[in-house]
Protein backbone atom coordinates (compact mmCIF):
# COMPACT_ATOMS: atom_id res chain seq x y z
CA UNK A 1 0.00 0.00 0.00
CA UNK A 2 1.47 3.42 -0.89
CA UNK A 3 1.58 5.26 2.85
CA UNK A 4 0.02 8.80 1.84
CA UNK A 5 -0.11 11.96 4.16
CA UNK A 6 -2.29 15.68 3.10
CA UNK A 7 -1.13 19.03 4.28
CA UNK A 8 -4.16 21.32 4.00
CA UNK A 9 -6.77 18.81 3.98
CA UNK A 10 -9.88 21.12 5.44
CA UNK A 11 -10.32 22.51 1.82
CA UNK A 12 -12.21 21.68 -0.52
CA UNK A 13 -9.30 19.80 -2.70
CA UNK A 14 -8.30 18.62 0.43
CA UNK A 15 -11.93 17.13 1.05
CA UNK A 16 -11.83 15.74 -2.89
CA UNK A 17 -8.86 14.46 -2.44
CA UNK A 18 -9.48 12.09 0.66
CA UNK A 19 -12.41 11.26 -0.43
CA UNK A 20 -11.01 9.21 -3.86
CA UNK A 21 -8.00 7.86 -1.50
CA UNK A 22 -10.31 6.34 0.80
CA UNK A 23 -11.44 4.08 -2.48
CA UNK A 24 -8.61 3.60 -3.67
CA UNK A 25 -7.30 0.32 -3.83
CA UNK A 26 -3.58 0.61 -3.45
CA UNK A 27 -3.23 3.83 -0.85
CA UNK A 28 -3.65 4.29 2.84
CA UNK A 29 -4.29 7.64 4.58
CA UNK A 30 -1.89 7.96 7.21
CA UNK A 31 -2.33 11.33 8.37
CA UNK A 32 -4.78 14.97 7.11
CA UNK A 33 -3.10 17.75 8.32
CA UNK A 34 -4.69 21.09 9.81
CA UNK A 35 -4.13 22.98 12.64
CA UNK A 36 -7.23 25.02 13.30
CA UNK A 37 -9.71 21.19 12.83
CA UNK A 38 -6.34 18.95 14.85
CA UNK A 39 -9.15 16.12 16.86
CA UNK A 40 -12.11 16.93 15.21
CA UNK A 41 -13.48 14.20 12.54
CA UNK A 42 -12.14 14.62 9.25
CA UNK A 43 -16.14 13.86 8.66
CA UNK A 44 -17.04 16.92 10.40
CA UNK A 45 -15.84 19.01 7.61
CA UNK A 46 -16.12 17.25 4.57
CA UNK A 47 -19.88 15.82 5.79
CA UNK A 48 -20.18 13.84 2.56
CA UNK A 49 -17.81 11.46 4.12
CA UNK A 50 -20.16 10.54 6.97
CA UNK A 51 -19.51 6.94 7.41
CA UNK A 52 -17.20 6.42 5.20
CA UNK A 53 -14.31 7.21 7.97
CA UNK A 54 -13.11 7.63 11.52
CA UNK A 55 -10.13 9.51 10.33
CA UNK A 56 -9.65 12.73 12.79
CA UNK A 57 -7.60 15.49 11.69
CA UNK A 58 -4.44 16.01 12.95
CA UNK A 59 -1.81 18.91 13.10
CA UNK A 60 1.33 16.27 13.48
CA UNK A 61 3.16 15.73 10.42
CA UNK A 62 4.93 12.37 10.59
CA UNK A 63 6.68 12.55 7.31
CA UNK A 64 9.22 9.48 7.87
CA UNK A 65 5.53 7.18 7.83
CA UNK A 66 4.23 8.02 4.55
CA UNK A 67 5.56 7.22 1.13
CA UNK A 68 3.96 10.68 -0.69
CA UNK A 69 2.59 14.15 0.83
CA UNK A 70 0.10 15.54 -0.78
CA UNK A 71 0.36 20.09 -0.80
CA UNK A 72 -3.22 21.13 -0.48
CA UNK A 73 -2.20 24.82 -0.23
CA UNK A 74 -2.99 27.88 -1.25
CA UNK A 75 -0.99 29.23 -3.93
CA UNK A 76 2.48 30.75 -2.96
CA UNK A 77 2.39 28.58 0.41
CA UNK A 78 4.25 25.51 -1.04
CA UNK A 79 7.83 26.88 -1.27
CA UNK A 80 7.21 28.69 2.09
CA UNK A 81 6.63 25.96 3.82
CA UNK A 82 9.31 23.90 2.56
CA UNK A 83 12.13 26.73 3.44
CA UNK A 84 10.64 26.30 6.97
CA UNK A 85 10.19 22.33 7.03
CA UNK A 86 12.30 19.44 6.20
CA UNK A 87 10.98 16.42 4.03
CA UNK A 88 12.98 13.20 3.75
CA UNK A 89 14.59 12.45 0.15
CA UNK A 90 12.67 9.44 -0.23
CA UNK A 91 8.89 11.03 0.35
CA UNK A 92 7.74 11.91 -3.05
CA UNK A 93 5.89 15.55 -2.83
CA UNK A 94 2.72 16.25 -5.21
CA UNK A 95 2.17 19.65 -5.30
CA UNK A 96 -1.54 21.13 -6.18
CA UNK A 97 -0.62 24.81 -6.41
CA UNK A 98 0.72 26.85 -8.44
CA UNK A 99 4.45 27.77 -6.87
CA UNK A 100 6.58 24.95 -9.25
CA UNK A 101 4.55 25.02 -12.06
CA UNK A 102 7.22 26.80 -14.14
CA UNK A 103 10.36 25.44 -15.18
CA UNK A 104 12.96 27.19 -12.96
CA UNK A 105 15.73 26.54 -10.44
CA UNK A 106 14.01 22.78 -9.37
CA UNK A 107 13.26 19.61 -9.97
CA UNK A 108 9.55 19.34 -10.37
CA UNK A 109 8.11 17.85 -13.33
CA UNK A 110 4.59 19.30 -14.57
CA UNK A 111 2.33 16.61 -14.16
CA UNK A 112 0.13 16.91 -17.35
CA UNK A 113 0.42 12.82 -18.15
CA UNK A 114 -1.11 13.53 -21.52
CA UNK A 115 2.49 15.07 -22.48
CA UNK A 116 4.57 14.35 -19.52
CA UNK A 117 3.90 10.89 -19.01
CA UNK A 118 7.54 9.25 -18.90
CA UNK A 119 8.93 12.37 -16.61
CA UNK A 120 6.24 11.76 -14.52
CA UNK A 121 6.76 8.22 -13.95
CA UNK A 122 10.66 9.11 -12.60
CA UNK A 123 9.45 12.37 -10.77
CA UNK A 124 10.37 12.61 -7.10
CA UNK A 125 8.74 15.99 -6.74
CA UNK A 126 5.98 16.97 -9.28
CA UNK A 127 3.73 20.09 -9.79
CA UNK A 128 -0.06 19.24 -10.51
CA UNK A 129 -1.29 21.54 -13.53
CA UNK A 130 -4.10 24.31 -12.44
CA UNK A 131 -7.75 23.50 -13.48
CA UNK A 132 -8.04 25.84 -16.05
CA UNK A 133 -4.76 24.87 -17.40
CA UNK A 134 -5.91 21.29 -18.09
CA UNK A 135 -8.94 22.04 -19.88
CA UNK A 136 -6.90 24.55 -21.76
CA UNK A 137 -4.12 22.76 -22.81
CA UNK A 138 -6.28 19.82 -23.51
CA UNK A 139 -7.84 22.01 -25.88
CA UNK A 140 -5.07 22.92 -28.17
CA UNK A 141 -2.32 20.46 -27.34
CA UNK A 142 -3.24 18.36 -30.69
CA UNK A 143 -3.27 22.01 -32.28
CA UNK A 144 0.16 22.90 -31.10
CA UNK A 145 1.30 19.55 -32.66
CA UNK A 146 0.12 20.16 -36.00
CA UNK A 147 1.72 23.92 -35.56
CA UNK A 148 -1.53 25.17 -35.89
CA UNK A 149 -1.27 28.50 -33.39
CA UNK A 150 0.12 31.10 -35.08
CA UNK A 151 -2.31 33.29 -34.53
CA UNK A 152 -4.00 34.90 -31.40
CA UNK A 153 -6.52 32.20 -30.04
CA UNK A 154 -9.32 33.54 -28.32
CA UNK A 155 -10.09 30.66 -25.44
CA UNK A 156 -13.13 31.18 -22.95
CA UNK A 157 -13.83 28.86 -19.87
CA UNK A 158 -16.69 28.94 -17.65
CA UNK A 159 -15.56 27.28 -14.19
CA UNK A 160 -17.86 26.76 -10.66
CA UNK A 161 -17.35 27.82 -7.64
CA UNK A 162 -15.62 25.27 -6.15
CA UNK A 163 -12.61 26.57 -7.75
CA UNK A 164 -12.44 29.91 -5.67
CA UNK A 165 -11.61 27.76 -2.57
CA UNK A 166 -13.48 26.55 0.40
CA UNK A 167 -12.92 30.07 2.15
CA UNK A 168 -16.12 32.26 1.67
CA UNK A 169 -15.81 35.77 0.16
CA UNK A 170 -17.92 38.03 -1.90
CA UNK A 171 -17.80 36.40 -4.98
CA UNK A 172 -18.70 32.81 -3.57
CA UNK A 173 -21.72 33.95 -1.82
CA UNK A 174 -24.48 31.60 -3.29
CA UNK A 175 -26.75 34.96 -3.10
CA UNK A 176 -24.50 36.69 -5.15
CA UNK A 177 -23.17 33.67 -7.65
CA UNK A 178 -26.81 32.32 -8.28
CA UNK A 179 -28.54 33.31 -11.45
CA UNK A 180 -25.34 35.69 -12.09
CA UNK A 181 -22.31 35.25 -14.48
CA UNK A 182 -19.31 37.41 -14.40
CA UNK A 183 -15.31 37.77 -15.49
CA UNK A 184 -12.46 37.93 -13.65
CA UNK A 185 -8.84 38.68 -14.88
CA UNK A 186 -9.10 38.40 -18.15
CA UNK A 187 -5.77 38.34 -20.26
CA UNK A 188 -4.30 38.09 -17.03
CA UNK A 189 -5.02 34.90 -15.03
CA UNK A 190 -1.97 33.37 -13.48
CA UNK A 191 -2.65 29.78 -15.42
CA UNK A 192 -1.60 31.79 -18.83
CA UNK A 193 2.38 30.68 -18.26
CA UNK A 194 1.32 27.12 -17.70
CA UNK A 195 -0.63 26.70 -20.74
CA UNK A 196 1.89 28.75 -22.98
CA UNK A 197 4.65 26.50 -21.50
CA UNK A 198 3.03 23.47 -22.50
CA UNK A 199 1.80 24.58 -26.08
CA UNK A 200 5.65 25.76 -26.58
CA UNK A 201 6.88 22.36 -25.33
CA UNK A 202 4.58 20.59 -27.93
CA UNK A 203 5.02 23.35 -31.02
CA UNK A 204 8.45 24.04 -30.34
CA UNK A 205 7.77 27.79 -30.37
CA UNK A 206 4.65 30.27 -29.36
CA UNK A 207 4.83 33.40 -31.46
CA UNK A 208 0.83 33.74 -30.82
CA UNK A 209 -1.38 35.17 -27.73
CA UNK A 210 -3.28 33.13 -25.89
CA UNK A 211 -6.38 35.72 -25.03
CA UNK A 212 -8.24 33.89 -22.26
CA UNK A 213 -11.47 35.18 -20.90
CA UNK A 214 -12.73 33.33 -17.72
CA UNK A 215 -16.20 33.04 -15.89
CA UNK A 216 -17.47 32.37 -13.17
CA UNK A 217 -20.31 30.24 -13.29
CA UNK A 218 -23.43 30.02 -11.16
CA UNK A 219 -22.84 25.98 -10.28
CA UNK A 220 -20.51 24.29 -7.92
CA UNK A 221 -18.22 21.80 -10.08
CA UNK A 222 -16.71 21.64 -13.58
CA UNK A 223 -15.27 23.56 -16.33
CA UNK A 224 -16.42 24.30 -20.17
CA UNK A 225 -14.44 25.78 -22.15
CA UNK A 226 -13.95 27.02 -26.30
CA UNK A 227 -11.16 28.19 -28.40
CA UNK A 228 -11.08 29.22 -31.20
CA UNK A 229 -8.13 28.84 -33.72
CA UNK A 230 -7.39 30.53 -37.23
CA UNK A 231 -6.22 28.14 -39.78
CA UNK A 232 -7.14 26.92 -42.98
CA UNK A 233 -6.24 23.96 -42.52
CA UNK A 234 -9.01 20.94 -43.60
CA UNK A 235 -11.10 20.15 -40.06
CA UNK A 236 -11.35 16.41 -41.23
CA UNK A 237 -7.15 16.28 -40.83
CA UNK A 238 -7.48 18.03 -37.47
CA UNK A 239 -10.26 16.12 -36.09
CA UNK A 240 -7.77 13.13 -37.15
CA UNK A 241 -4.94 14.35 -35.24
CA UNK A 242 -7.09 15.19 -32.43
CA UNK A 243 -8.16 11.11 -32.51
CA UNK A 244 -4.92 10.06 -32.78
CA UNK A 245 -3.51 12.64 -29.73
CA UNK A 246 -6.05 11.13 -27.33
CA UNK A 247 -6.14 7.61 -28.38
CA UNK A 248 -4.05 6.25 -25.61
CA UNK A 249 -4.88 8.42 -22.89
CA UNK A 250 -6.13 6.89 -19.83
CA UNK A 251 -9.32 9.86 -19.32
CA UNK A 252 -8.93 12.26 -22.27
CA UNK A 253 -11.32 11.17 -25.08
CA UNK A 254 -12.03 13.03 -28.03
CA UNK A 255 -15.90 13.08 -28.88
CA UNK A 256 -17.55 13.41 -32.17
CA UNK A 257 -20.86 14.51 -30.50
CA UNK A 258 -20.74 17.85 -29.32
CA UNK A 259 -20.20 17.64 -25.48
CA UNK A 260 -21.26 18.97 -22.10
CA UNK A 261 -20.54 19.64 -18.58
CA UNK A 262 -22.68 16.74 -16.95
CA UNK A 263 -20.93 13.96 -18.92
CA UNK A 264 -17.45 14.88 -16.57
CA UNK A 265 -18.91 16.20 -13.72
CA UNK A 266 -17.73 13.61 -10.76
CA UNK A 267 -15.12 12.22 -13.01
CA UNK A 268 -11.37 12.21 -13.56
CA UNK A 269 -12.40 12.56 -17.31
CA UNK A 270 -11.49 15.27 -19.73
CA UNK A 271 -13.53 15.42 -23.02
CA UNK A 272 -12.44 17.16 -26.14
CA UNK A 273 -14.88 18.17 -29.51
CA UNK A 274 -13.88 19.98 -32.85
CA UNK A 275 -15.82 21.93 -35.38
CA UNK A 276 -14.80 23.10 -38.32
CA UNK A 277 -15.81 26.72 -40.29
CA UNK A 278 -14.28 28.48 -42.90
CA UNK A 279 -11.16 29.69 -41.59
CA UNK A 280 -11.05 28.61 -38.06
CA UNK A 281 -11.42 25.88 -35.71
CA UNK A 282 -13.70 25.73 -32.59
CA UNK A 283 -12.17 23.17 -29.75
CA UNK A 284 -14.62 22.55 -27.16
CA UNK A 285 -13.04 20.55 -23.45
CA UNK A 286 -14.70 19.86 -20.64
CA UNK A 287 -13.60 18.41 -17.26
CA UNK A 288 -14.57 18.40 -13.53
CA UNK A 289 -12.03 21.31 -12.16
CA UNK A 290 -12.14 19.39 -8.90
CA UNK A 291 -10.93 15.70 -10.41
CA UNK A 292 -9.25 16.49 -13.66
CA UNK A 293 -8.63 19.83 -12.52
CA UNK A 294 -7.23 18.94 -9.34
CA UNK A 295 -7.31 15.60 -7.29
CA UNK A 296 -8.24 13.29 -10.09
CA UNK A 297 -5.07 14.64 -11.66
CA UNK A 298 -3.07 14.26 -8.83
CA UNK A 299 -4.30 10.89 -8.00
CA UNK A 300 -3.44 9.48 -11.58
CA UNK A 301 -0.29 11.35 -10.94
CA UNK A 302 0.98 9.24 -7.86
CA UNK A 303 -0.37 6.27 -9.85
CA UNK A 304 2.11 6.67 -12.65
CA UNK A 305 4.66 7.81 -9.85
CA UNK A 306 4.69 4.52 -7.93
CA UNK A 307 3.83 2.34 -11.07
CA UNK A 308 0.56 1.09 -10.92
CA UNK A 309 -1.89 0.91 -12.68
CA UNK A 310 -2.66 4.50 -14.29
CA UNK A 311 -6.93 4.21 -13.31
CA UNK A 312 -6.75 3.01 -9.84
CA UNK A 313 -9.08 4.93 -7.58
CA UNK A 314 -10.11 6.95 -10.34
CA UNK A 315 -13.15 4.82 -11.96
CA UNK A 316 -15.72 7.37 -11.01
CA UNK A 317 -19.33 7.62 -12.25
CA UNK A 318 -20.36 10.76 -14.05
CA UNK A 319 -23.03 12.52 -12.20
CA UNK A 320 -25.16 13.48 -15.19
CA UNK A 321 -28.62 12.54 -14.84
Amino acid sequence: MIKVGILGAAGYTGGELIRVLLNHPEAEIVFANSESNAGNLVSDVHEGLIGDTNLKFTDEMPFDKVDVVFFCFGHGKSEAFLQEHTIPENVKIIDLAQDFRIKGDHDYVYGLPEINKEQIQQAQHLANPGCFATAIQLALLPAAMLHLLKEDVSVNAITGSTGAGQKPGATTHFSWRVDNLSIYKPFQHQHIAEIRQSLEQEQGYLDASIDFIPYRGNFARGIFCTAVIKTDAPASDVIAAYKEFYRDAAFTHYSDKSIDLKQVVNTNKALVHVDGFEGKILVTSCIDNLLKGAVGQAVQNMNLMFSIDETAGLKLKASAF
